[in-house]
């Protein structure tokens, strides 16, 4: 595995409880990077030589400032470029905006925003725009996500990293359980690939605050607190991933037959079909597919 990211899921823990997160954060969520893990996790992303990028993400990562700080400074100073993914709550004026953002300037080479009607009842909130003129003013770059209701048809998914501008919702996490009733549906035969990830050759890897790696949110390689990165990376075998494997080779249709899953039924989306059936193999794959964080229990 050529890996040149590692976001870093600094928190569960969100201000908010978006219906289409990926990783079901919320007030009620658990779990917090500590600095240590933040060093080793640096340490080691050092010592593979392929990493270039360093994202600090939730939840909400803004909620734990004083972690975000110290862990972009880290990040900085060994070289890395940064990024930060955030919903700006903290942006209530233009003065507090400044005051967040000022401390991180110089260090951060992409601060990406996530607004819309999920995060505010609102597409377009005015912590987004004073968020954007304070970076705009400290010269750091940012880009503003955003996220189409489930009954727009016509805005295109993002395949891997959401890019910044609108993109459609996909059907993984919290949206797998509470905004599939508001979108289209499809056999579930024809879901025969992953569209969304690369599962093969990822590029990115998301680490949580209990040091499970995943290759996609509630899909694990392992654990980094038991095992280096290195040999998490060196020993994942794609094909013969007791989940990867059946998804490359059929998709999560593949997943359904593979292990027998009585799951057949119309769902919205490759993903939709891909949580259920993780769901109905938890327990015959525990170190595989957790934690349960990830599965909103």
């Amino acid at each position: 595995m050529n890996i040149d990211g590692l976001h870093l899921l600094l928190t569960y823990q969100c201000n908010f409880k978006c219906d289409h997160c990926f990783v079901w954060g919320g007030p009620d969520q658990y779990g917090t990077m500590t600095l240590g893990t933040i060093r080793e996790i640096l340490k080691q992303a050092q010592d593979m030589g392929t990493v270039e990028w360093i994202y600090f993400e939730g939840g909400e990562p803004f909620l734990y400032y004083a972690m975000l700080q110290r862990g972009v400074e880290i990040a900085a100073r060994a070289g890395f470029k940064v990024g930060i993914v955030s919903n700006a709550y903290w942006a209530t004026e233009t003065e507090d905006a400044l005051a967040c953002l000022e401390p991180l300037k110089g260090r951060v080479q992409d601060l990406s925003i996530s607004s819309d009607a999920y995060h505010w009842n609102q597409a377009d909130d005015r912590r987004t725009r004073v968020a954007t003129e304070a970076a705009q003013d400290l010269g750091i770059p940012l880009g503003v996500i955003s996220v189409a209701p489930p009954e727009a048809t016509h805005v295109a998914c993002s395949h891997g990293q959401i890019a910044p501008g609108e993109s459609a919702v996909v059907f993984r996490g919290r949206a797998a359980q509470t905004l599939t009733a508001r979108a289209d549906k499809h056999p579930w035969e024809q879901f025969t690939e992953c569209p969304f990830e690369d599962l093969r050759e990822p590029g990115r890897v998301h680490l949580d605050p209990l040091g499970y790696v995943h290759i996609c949110q509630g899909i694990t390689l392992g654990n980094l607190l038991q095992r280096p990165l290195s040999e998490l990376f060196d020993s994942y075998d794609p094909a013969n991933h007791p989940v990867t494997g059946p998804l490359l080779d059929g998709g999560p249709a593949e997943l359904l037959r593979r292990y027998d899953l009585p799951c057949h039924g119309n769902y919205c989306d490759a993903c939709h079909l891909c949580d259920t059936a993780r769901r109905a193999l938890r327990s015959r794959f525990p170190g595989v597919l957790g934690p349960d964080q990830m599965y909103g229990e």
